[in-house]
């Protein structure tokens, strides 16, 4: 990956300011979130529900490498990470190999680590509250992002069809992520019937009917791109563009409550506001609304004791739903407010 000199070196000086206010040796990046960002979008990614990858970052004060075996180092070397980074293989069938060397580079100091071992201990919260804080460049592979599965979700729309099983809907719409680089990490599918029964409705055997809902949470370069839609084979009823209108009015105020500085929980409580405003008091409480996101699809869900801050370049993707009827988006906050990500133009 060419290009990220920049921001690996930008990252790398973030992760040592903070080792150093905390007498750390090293940090270790397992999980596939932590590592597509200390890798500048680079995947240690292959079974895709996985929460650690095939591959760690291990960050001291003089150095930095990929730790892996000899399986993997070839094709993230020549695929995935920034040439800056060195990588480490040991053999499949000896990982204390692995140990051994991480041992010799850190000499007994302590070692923090996003999914700690043994005597390591928790990331200090301050990396999290950098990782929140998008960057330029991960501003922009999240642009690109978010336009191109606003626009796989309209291909797939407007291909389906009413016979169409839940299944069916689902894996076109994981062949129009797929064949745009985006890994599918969740489709999900409501379908006519049971639309206003499951909040979360997984894809299944039935036909869609007269109208469904999609759901992806799409994910590339580490980053999650969270977006819904529906589509109707006919008109929608007057119950039906009620509900849609009132979702909407939640999300554009739960948007404009997302400012730099604001306290998730103030946010929070707009929502429920705005819930109560539209006609549905306590609506709120049948599925959570949303938050902060990033290289997770939710790092932090709101609720109303969430005192963690948006800061500036922080995206976030709230989901306001009410029986049949849900609407989502992914954006960033931004000093000049939310900038939209999951837009397409040709979406009616």
């Amino acid at each position: 990956m060419e290009g990220k000199t920049a921001e690996l070196a930008a990252k790398l000086s973030h992760v040592r300011a903070v080792m150093l206010t905390h007498g750390l040796g090293a940090v270790r990046l397992r999980g596939v979130d932590w590592f597509a960002w200390g890798t500048c979008g680079g995947s240690s990614v292959v079974i895709l529900t996985a929460e650690a990858g095939v591959a760690e970052l291990l960050v001291t004060p003089t150095g930095a490498w990929v730790l892996t075996d000899v399986i993997e180092k070839e094709r993230l070397e020549q695929e995935e990470l920034p040439r800056a980074l060195s990588v480490w293989a040991g053999p499949w069938q000896a990982p204390h190999e692995r140990e051994d060397f991480v041992a010799g580079q850190v000499a007994g100091a302590p070692v923090a680590s996003d999914k700690p071992s043994g005597n390591e201990r928790p990331l200090p919260d301050e990396l999290s509250d950098i990782r929140a804080a998008l960057m330029p460049d991960e501003r922009e592979r999240y642009r690109a992002l978010g336009r191109e599965a606003a626009e796989a979700m309209t291909d797939v729309l407007t291909a389906a069809r009413s016979e169409w099983t839940g299944f069916h809907l689902a894996g076109a719409a994981s062949e129009a992520l797929w064949s745009r680089g985006i890994a599918p990490t969740l489709t999900l599918v409501g379908d006519e019937r049971r639309l206003p029964l499951h909040r979360h409705a997984t894809a299944s055997r039935e036909k869609v009917g007269s109208r469904a809902m999609l759901v992806f949470c799409a994910r590339r370069h580490g980053l999650y791109a969270n977006l819904t839609r529906f589509v109707y084979f006919r008109p929608p009823t007057g119950d039906e563009r009620r509900l849609i209108s009132d979702v909407a009015r939640v999300e554009a105020a739960v948007f404009a409550a997302s400012r730099p500085g604001a306290a998730l929980n103030d946010v929070y409580a707009r929502l429920v506001d705005a819930y109560a405003e539209a006609g549905h008091p306590g609506a709120e409480a049948q599925h959570h609304q949303g938050g902060t996101c990033g290289y997770l699809s939710r790092d932090v869900v709101a609720r109303p004791d969430t005192r963690t801050r948006i800061r500036e370049g922080t995206a976030i993707a709230w989901n306001p739903s009410l029986p049949g009827a849900k609407v989502e988006d992914t954006a960033i906050v931004t000093d000049a407010g939310v900038e939209l990500l999951t837009v397409d133009p040709r979406w009616p």
